[in-house]
């Protein structure tokens, strides 16, 4: 039996239950804000705010402070103190944000790995050494040890764990040595940084400067456990890109771009290239790049009135004026007069011929006898609306704030109306039957590179198609789907009104947050609108809030954008890869990405040969990318987007992998930089400068180099449809007679997921599967105590099966693998 489908259920991973193996793991909120949020200061033009650098206790801090609506920059990264990173603020909210605990640091203050030797926890660096015990035994194991150079500098990433690494009081530490090549000394002691996330202990890490490059660690416990581990290379052995053909044509964008410019470069490439590509229309349209129009009046007491319109701005919204006016006379009525778009709201008048009408009755007034030009009229914020309001100085005209003009636009460049997204399709065989690839990129309007990295990407496709033996591999393989820009409304509004715009432009907000003041913060964060982990179940990293930056919408799927990808994928089948582009945190990630807050309970982690998958394809693709200019993605930054990042729950990543079986992928192009000249890392930004430094932060750069990545992950899945070959794999050691107690394990000779047995049953899909011994780390290892056979198959990412062996199926052939570890009886 061969492909066959997998399939992914939300559910936990069968438990390994009985005496005879003992497995060697270790041992052993929802995002809320106060709910009067909605009435803090908002950003309110495209000059009022700023970025600040931040440090939040963890991950619940985090929570708060984006469900109180604080905009939260991408680049946050954990420290040992917490998370850094920016947010996008006026002077007013830096105040409250210290208010709520947040530190603000300055510009030099952040968080850097020390590269200096620590004495730590005082072990002889030259001295004692201890015999490292067996794994079912180990305090202290190694998760990674890896080595990479960037600009001629070297570095080593270690992480570990200790089984009592929950322990709190008092708290154990971690130091870890290296040595200087083979055969030489340990040394050099540093003190690792202990990783809590949302209360649970995660493990050691450390990021160091090291000039030579090392063969072996050795990490100690405070509590005295001892381990060595190998040094691997990270990125090191990749390929020649496909860029190295001297041939080859790259370097086709030539700066950002906006929505219109990136769908219309999309049509052309249908119509210049009809033999591999073609465009398929998505059919929710959105919301669009619209506003009603509004007015505030009164200021922001109890008399302030707020006015919304009927209409749209642009269809006649922006033409109604609104008039509160004064009478000399004494016990006069409330009444309104329109005349054509004008509102004349005639106040009320006490017996001593003064205004009596209070904010409630002017706004039910608005509502009701309009003649239907207003739509919304209610007191400021949470207002109960109780003052008196007073007479304006003349009329006041309502507008949607949409002006382009301000920010150098030609009139009538950005369509008003709902849009409809075209998807590029490009591919020689657009017949389903090759495996697809999505890419979709600006889920998140003010990330401007992640859109011309996808269209430099199909650039390149079609340009070099009947030139580049490689290209052409890739058009003949694959089938694949370019969304160039999943939120043109917000994508607008961050070009032409306000370049922080993360949302979309869908108004979800009640009364108390629909002020004009307000207007930079309404929308739906796309990537928190999906259905499998979402907020909606009580997973953290989206907001009720609705301006917050991750506010999550009214329900799952609620979104136009986010049915539209649901729509794509189940139409067509054959999509099997997925990469969700995004800027600017330097990362690349996959499942599990989000987690309930108390307990830390994740979405359930990909089997291991899915995991073993994920890091082979991304080792690739980040090999693609440092060929550009030698930026590395550590290793640090790659994994569960929950373990490197922080719970970011309904992300459409999950939704891909889990309902539909897709290998998704998200990625955070830009980030740090090494920078020799100074010998730290430097930040980037969602719109860093386009021909900024070329070695630093630069818009053109970073378009190009994680272009090279793109391009490698077209590659990655025309070899997962051209797989053909069985996995194999064994058991170690394998068969035999033992006197005493065995450690075993499984290996496989690719990726590959093992389902086996131990109680002499022919192994299934049903049967358990072979695990981590926890996240992060290598399969776990059985400690062996009685006479035992083990019964197993293999299936690789592709879906071919050991053997060609059928668990469906009975016949006399069984030809599943098995081994007997035989225990000598004392």
């Amino acid at each position: 039996m061969r492909h066959i489908q997998r399939r992914i259920a939300l559910l936990a991973l069968p438990a390994l239950v009985g005496s005879i193996l003992v497995a060697t793991g270790p041992a052993g909120a929802d995002p809320t804000g106060p709910s009067a949020a909605t009435s803090r200061s908002q950003p309110e033009d495209r000059e009022s705010v700023r970025l600040v650098q931040i440090r939040l206790t963890g991950a619940d801090m985090l929570d708060k402070v984006a469900a109180a609506g604080f905009d939260l920059e991408h680049g946050l990264r954990r420290v040992p103190t917490g998370i850094e990173g920016e947010a996008v603020v006026t002077a007013e909210q830096v105040t409250e944000l210290t208010a709520m605990g947040v530190e603000v640091l300055a510009d030099d203050a952040g968080f850097a790995w020390s590269d200096q030797a620590d004495g730590g926890i005082g072990v002889d660096a030259a001295g004692a050494r201890a015999v490292e015990p067996s794994n079912h035994q180990a305090t202290v194991r190694i998760a990674r040890a890896d080595w990479f150079t960037t600009k001629g500098q070297g570095f080593l990433y270690v992480e570990a764990r200790t089984t009592e690494g929950q322990q709190a009081d008092p708290i154990v530490g971690m130091q870890v040595e290296n040595d200087s090549g083979k055969g030489t000394p340990f040394g050099f002691a540093r003190t690792m940084s202990r990783f809590v996330d949302s209360g649970q202990y995660m493990f050691h890490r450390n990021l160091f400067k090291l000039d030579t490059r090392p063969t072996r660690i050795q990490v100690t416990s405070s509590t005295g456990g001892v381990t060595t581990g190998v040094v691997s290379n990270w990125l090191e052995n990749a390929p020649p890109p496909l860029t190295a053909n001297p041939s080859y044509k790259s370097d086709f964008v030539d700066g950002y771009k906006h929505p219109q410019q990136l769908y219309s470069r999309a049509k052309e490439i249908a119509r210049q290239y009809p033999d591999i590509a073609e465009i398929v229309y998505l059919p929710n349209q959105t919301n669009g790049y619209q506003r009603k129009a509004q007015a505030q009046l009164g200021g922001t007491g109890q008399a302030a009135v707020v006015v919304t319109s009927a209409a749209w701005g642009h269809e006649g919204g922006n033409d109604i004026t609104v008039e509160f006016v004064d009478r000399p006379d004494a016990n006069l009525p409330l009444a309104v007069e329109v005349t054509g778009k004008a509102v004349r709201v005639l106040l009320a008048t006490d017996a001593a011929g003064a205004p009596a009408s209070t904010a409630t009755q002017v706004a039910d007034a608005l509502r009701t006898r309009s003649a239907g030009l207003i739509d919304r009229a209610h007191p400021y914020r949470t207002n109960e609306g109780s003052g008196i309001v007073a007479p304006t100085a003349g009329p006041v005209a309502l507008t949607d704030f949409l002006d382009q003009k301000r920010f150098g636009a030609p009139e009538g460049e950005v369509p008003r109306g709902p849009a409809t997204i075209p998807v590029l399709r490009i591919g020689k065989h657009r017949d389903g039957k090759k495996p697809g690839v999505l890419i979709q990129a600006q889920d998140h309007a003010r990330e401007w590179v992640p859109a011309t990295t996808s269209l430099e990407s199909a650039e390149r496709l079609v340009h070099n198609y009947r030139s580049d033996r490689e290209t052409k591999k890739i058009v003949e393989n694959t089938d694949i789907f370019f969304i160039l820009s999943n939120n043109p409304d917000g994508a607008n509004y961050s070009f032409y009104n306000f370049a922080s715009q993360r949302k979309n432009m869908t108004n979800h907000c009640p009364d108390a947050s629909a002020d004009p003041a307000q207007r930079n913060s309404w929308g739906v964060d796309l990537n928190r609108n999906y259905r499998v982990g979402s907020g909606h179940d009580g997973y953290a990293g989206g907001s009720t809030n609705c301006v917050s930056g991750t506010y999550q919408g009214p329900e799952e799927l609620s979104e136009p954008e986010s049915k539209n990808i649901i729509w794509l994928v189940e139409k067509y089948s054959n999509i099997k890869f997925m990469m969700s582009v995004h800027s600017n945190g330097g990362q690349l990630f996959w499942q599990p990405g989000a987690y309930i807050a108390d307990g830390r309970i994740t979405t359930p982690r990909p089997p291991l040969g899915d995991e073993a998958f994920y890091w082979q394809s991304a080792a690739r693709i980040l090999s693609q990318v440092k060929a550009h200019r030698e930026t590395v993605v550590t290793p640090e930054n790659v994994g569960g987007s929950s373990d490197v990042l922080y719970s970011s729950a309904g992300n459409v990543r999950e939704d891909l992998y889990y309902t539909y079986g897709i290998y998704a992928f998200g990625w955070e192009v830009g980030g740090s930089v090494y920078n020799p000249a100074t010998g730290n890392w430097q930040g980037g930004s969602f719109q860093p400068e386009w021909t900024g430094n070329p070695e630093l932060v630069s818009g053109h750069a970073e378009t190009m180099e994680y272009a090279n990545g793109i391009m490698e992950m077209f590659r990655v899945a025309a070899d997962w449809g051209k797989d053909k070959k069985d996995p194999t794999s064994r058991l170690i050691p394998g068969d035999g007679k033992y006197r005493g107690p065995v450690d075993v394990r499984f290996e496989t000779s690719e990726p590959a997921t093992i389902y086996y047995t131990t109680d002499g049953s022919r192994p299934t899909l049903e049967s358990p599967r072979y695990a981590a011994t926890e996240f992060r780390e290598p399969g776990q290892v059985f400690h062996v105590t009685e006479t035992t056979t083990f019964r197993w198959f293999s299936v690789d990412s592709a879906g071919n099966i050991e053997k060609n062996y059928d668990p469906t199926k009975t016949d006399k052939r069984n030809n599943y693998r098995t081994a007997t570890i035989t225990i000598a009886k004392k």
